[in-house]
């Protein structure tokens, strides 16, 4: 186990091609614009059915 660590450790010091800052505030910056038009999607809809099953139980009454 303390081998499988050391190894992964140093793969991950000596292998791998980690993104600049730049880089990783651009894709930041992607993921929030994002995540806020899904989040007012989602609300978008989640208003929508909460409007549609109360005028389907208004109009049952």
């Amino acid at each position: 186990m303390i081998q499988y660590i050391k190894e992964s450790y140093s793969e991950l010091r000596n292998h791998v091609t980690w993104p600049t800052i730049a880089e990783a505030q651009r894709e930041m910056v992607i993921v929030v614009i994002f995540s806020i038009i899904f989040s007012l999607v989602i609300f978008g809809m989640d208003k929508f059915f909460e409007w549609l099953i109360a005028a389907y139980f208004n109009f049952m009454k």
